[in-house]
This record gives C-alpha cells, structure tokens and sequence, in this order.
C-alpha cells in the first residue's frame, strides 16, 4: 500500500539521521575524517568552483566551513526526503536511493589523503542502518496513526493513517513521535560520536611540549610600536585572534612523537627528521606578519605574530637541491600543497619550519606541531599548516592546490593599508579627531602612509616604530574633523618608495590591491 508523502519524507529524514549517527560512531574509530559528512564536505571544498569559495569566505568569513557543513546537512535533509517518498511508493527506490548515498559517501572517503580501506566503513554502516530504520518505518514496526495523511495525498491514491496502515502519520499521533523520537535520538547519538571523536586530540600532549630557547631571539619590541587605541588592531596578535584561514573541515591531530619530516625530490641528499630532530636544531625567534591572499581591501585577514622555529634554508642547504629545483611543494598531512620559489627560501629572508607561536606551542588549529611561516609571500603559497613533506620539484612539473584552481604560481604580498580607527559608518565629534590604522608589506616594509579626505590632498600620517619589515606597522593622523559627511581613505608606500595603487582588483589571482576607503559622519 502506498503511504503519504509526508509520512514517507518524515521516514526518509528519520533513516538518514539514523545514518549519519550510526556513521559518526563508527569514524570515533576510523577517523572523523572518513565520516560521510566531512568526506563528502571535503570534496565540495576541493571541487567548487572558486568563485564560489570566495563568496563563502567573503560571507561567512571563519565560519565559511561551519556553512558548508551546515549545508549538506540541508541538502542531505532533502534528497532523504526525496528518498523516503520514493519508497512509500517502492520500497526498491528508496533502497536504490540508500545505496546511492552510501557510495557517494564511499568514494569520497577513499579519495581523502591518507584513506584505507577501513574508511569507507562508516559509510557503509551509515547505509545499512539506513535501510534497517527505513524498513522498520515502512513495514508495521511504528504504531499507526490517524488517516490525516489521505488527504495530503489523495492523487496518489494514498491510504495512510487508516486502520492497519504501519506508516508513521505526519500530521500527528503516536507515529509521528516516534519518527521524531528517532532523528532526535540520532542526532543526540551523532554529536555525542562527533564529541568524542574530537575529544581524542593531541591537545594533551601538546601540553606537555618545551619548547627550546632560541639561539637567536627575537629583537623586542620597540615602546613606540603599540600605539594602543581602542579599535586599533594590537602591534601583536595573540593565539585566539589569530585569523584561521584553510581547507581542512576537520582539524587534523598529529602526534609530534609519530610525526616524521621528509625532504626528497630534486636534491642529493634525502632527509627525514623526527620531532626531537627539529627541536634539537639551532632556532631562531622572529615578528612576522603573515596575510591571507583572500583578504579584501580593508579586510581582516592578517595578523602578527612572534614565530619560533628551525630556518628552511639550512634543511634545504643540507639537503642539496640539484640545478632547476626551482620550486619547494610544502605538502600538509592532509594532502594540502602549496609551492615556494627554492630562491625565496634561501635569500636570507626569515622562512621558518615554525614549532611556536607567540611563546607556546604551536596552537592545533594553526598547524600543530610544525607549520611554514614566510615573510613576504601570501599563505597559499607559503605557510602550510600541519607539515609533512618537503619536495624539491619545478614549477613546469607540478602546480600546487591553489594553482590548479586559478591562483597564481607566485604571490608576493602587495603593499596594503587599512583603517582601524574610526570604523565604518561611525559617527564622529567635531574638532580633532584620530585616524589610525595598519600598513604592511612584508620583507620590504612600510615607508609612509597617507591620508585621504574627501579626494583632497594626501596628509602624511605618523609611523609607529616596528621591529622589522617583516611586520606590519601602525599609524596614526590628526584630522581637524568638520560637521558633514566625509570619505577618508589611506594609501602606504612600501621600503622600495613604490606606493600602492589606488586601482581595485578582486583577491584573485595573486591579491587585493585598491585604497581602503571609508566614511563617516562628523556630528
């Protein structure tokens, strides 16, 4: 007997949340990466188009993630609906659907880096307690309800919610709380897996890290570097404020007792390191900003921070490049790559295999227990989280994640400025009035920031001191604020005397460029 539409929606929703619970409690074992929802996220993230991905960066900024998740948890949500129809009608169909979802969630874990064959189980599990839940819901093991359901789906002849009909009622009754039991129960069952399987990080043994004092400490920071006005982006960004920007739904947990570092490829000398290798070489402390190629003019997405770690140039000079190894693809335990110039990281400049951040270890969410950090070059193509590998190749042979969506092979940072203080749209007082901000352009430094009112002359802002010009740097100008509405921009040149162009370009290929532009309202 054919049930209603509602009635077989309420069934297919119910099965998948079964799924899914069933699916998270077995990754609490395989891994929360091989659980359908992030396998299946992590193919989205790395298949969408990157217009897409922009525009969730754009909108959702760090929780960009959190909405994708949230999405497919919607789009899941529907095509189970679909599922749960089809089966009130033919039970085969909703079979053929549950199959269907499990193989999608199959070969999307297989094809995650570092995938076993263990990782297809909780896809396979998640379908047949699928199967199981919808079976039960459709063949006499809920209690029956009232025949609401006819009416909705009289067309198709529908005779659910009479007298012998198994099917759970959608417009009420005991059938419909029990369907209803189930996917709270499920969803109860499947955070609790997600907890657990969280719960088991590296956040202890973290812990338990000391970190070497450096052989070459960083230079302090200067009295005059922190100009301390509220609103203004602090000379230092601690840990928690630190932008998080990468690809990874779920944050990878490496044991730096397991974590092992190889350098091959194009050199004469292979090498891997253990953690204890890496901690045991001559470290250097230093300042170094570091910018997201994403960030919009006037965005956010940067931050300074005190990095300690082991120079790249001696693991590289160690290792001995051979001639036209012009490329070093840093590659994440996650399979995530991004591709250096060999000549950058051997100019003298700072490029650093980091362990710590600002005195502790590395914190999880930002690479843990060893990242890239590199003055002067965008993330995408220098600071890979959660490092690995080290491979000497050419830029002919190989194109790194972001490249083969787009970007550009090379990115040095551009010379940007943004206004801080006052914010957007804020109302202020007449008479003297503060404007400050940020500039930075790292590895050539900022030389002067300007000032723009209303498309006036440029008036010349005053510098704070910085440690180096591999930080950012702070400034400030006093406007003689006038009653109206007025449009403030800024404009820095960096240490070479080149001055940033005031012409606007979206971040890709290789960033941003444009003057931060705001206004506000002198009462």
């Amino acid at each position: 007997m054919a049930v209603g539409r509602r009635s077989g929606a309420l069934a297919g929703v119910a099965a998948a949340a079964v799924a899914l619970a069933a699916a998270e409690l077995v990754a609490v074992a395989t891994g929360p990466r091989s659980a359908p929802l992030v396998a299946v996220g992590g193919v989205v993230v790395d298949t969408v188009p990157e217009p897409v991905k922009a525009f969730a960066i754009e909108v959702f900024g760090f929780y960009d993630k959190v909405a994708l998740l949230a999405g497919t948890v919607l789009l899941l949500a529907v095509f189970a609906a679909v599922v749960g129809v089809a089966a009130g009608h033919s039970p085969p169909a909703g079979y053929a659907g549950i199959a269907l979802f499990g193989a999608v969630g199959v070969a999307a874990a297989l094809t995650r880096p570092g995938a076993t064959a263990l990782s297809a189980l909780p896809s396979l599990v998640g379908a047949g307690a699928a199967a199981a839940a919808l079976w039960l819901l459709l063949r006499g093991r809920v209690p029956a309800g009232t025949a609401a359901d006819a009416a909705v789906d009289e067309s198709a002849g529908s005779a659910a919610g009479q007298a012998g009909d198994a099917v759970p009622d959608a417009a009420g009754g005991r059938g419909r709380r029990t369907v209803l039991a189930m996917i709270g129960g499920a969803a109860v069952l499947g955070l609790g897996a997600r907890m657990l399987g969280t719960r088991r990080d590296v956040s202890a043994v973290r812990a338990g890290v000391v970190l070497p004092a450096p052989a070459s400490p960083a230079p302090p920071v200067p009295a005059g570097a922190d100009l301390r006005l509220p609103r203004l982006a602090p000379y230092l960004t601690d840990n928690a404020s630190f932008y998080l920007i990468d690809t990874a739904l779920v944050v990878p947990q490496v044991d730096p007792r397991a974590w092992r570092l190889r350098v091959h490829g194009r050199v004469r000398r292979p090498l891997e390191l253990t953690f204890a290798d890496l901690l045991a070489r001559p470290m250097v402390e230093r300042h170094i900003t570091l910018c997201c190629v994403s960030n919009e003019v006037g965005g956010d997405l940067v931050g300074n921070a005190r990095w300690l770690g082991v120079p790249v140039r001696d693991l590289l000079d160690q290792a001995e490049p051979v001639d036209g190894a012009d490329q070093v693809v840093s590659r994440s335990v996650d399979g995530w790559t991004c591709g250096t110039p060999t000549a950058v990281l051997r100019d003298g400049r700072d490029a650093l295999l980091a362990v710590g951040m600002n005195g502790e270890p590395l914190p999880v969410a930002h690479g843990f227990p060893v990242r890239m950090v590199i003055p002067g070059l965008y993330g995408y193509v220098s600071a890979c989280k959660w490092l690995v590998e080290l491979e000497l190749t050419t830029f002919a042979e190989f194109d790194a994640y972001w490249v083969r969506r787009g970007w550009a092979q090379q990115a040095a940072v551009k010379t940007q400025s943004r206004i801080d203080v006052p914010r957007r749209g804020a109302e202020v007082a007449s008479g003297p009035a503060t404007v400050a901000g940020v500039a930075w352009a790292q590895h050539r430094g900022i030389l002067r920031v300007e000032v723009q009112v209303d498309g006036g002359q440029w008036q010349e802002a005053t510098l704070a001191e910085t440690v180096s010009v591999d930080t950012w740097r702070q400034w400030h100008w006093a406007w003689p604020a006038t009653p109206g509405r007025h449009r403030l921009a800024v404009r820095a040149t960096d240490g070479t005397g080149q001055t940033q162009t005031g012409v606007l370009s979206a971040p890709i290929p290789d960033g941003a460029t444009g003057w931060d532009t705001i206004e506000v309202t002198v009462a």
